[in-house]
């Protein structure tokens, strides 16, 4: 192996890191910010204007139909169901990953509801 020549991207494993609700995203931020490389950042949250402030290139907003943006209100019942109306639009931003890794602050209504169902979209 040559170290003066640029490593094909394709020869690593394809990972993801996707930070679910308020803490979650808060956790992508901070690893963006230390310039952690080779990862694709995701954010994920049912509060549109949090999801707005993510550093996060990729954004999905969850539970749109149930929560019109407004968040979960602390409750992971909300969370979870936020995140199966969402199902879709999490397998695609999923799809083709060799890793991921998912972020969540346990105790508020998105990430507490909604990561598991994110954990499970990823295994499938």
């Amino acid at each position: 192996m040559d170290p003066t020549k640029p490593i094909q991207s394709e020869a690593f494993a394809r990972i993801k890191v996707v930070g679910v609700g308020g803490g979650g995203s808060n956790a992508v931020n901070r690893m963006m910010e230390e310039g952690i490389e080779g990862v694709e950042f995701i954010a994920v949250n049912t509060d549109a204007q949090a999801l707005m402030l993510s550093k996060a290139p990729t954004r999905v907003r969850l539970g749109d139909k149930l929560t019109r943006g407004l968040g979960a209100g602390g409750d992971p019942e909300v969370g979870r169901k936020a995140a199966e109306e969402s199902a879709d639009d999490l397998y695609n931003v999923l799809k083709g990953s060799d890793m991921v890794f998912v972020t969540a602050g346990m105790g508020g209504g998105t990430g507490t509801g909604a990561a598991p169902i994110v954990a499970q979209i990823a295994r499938e």
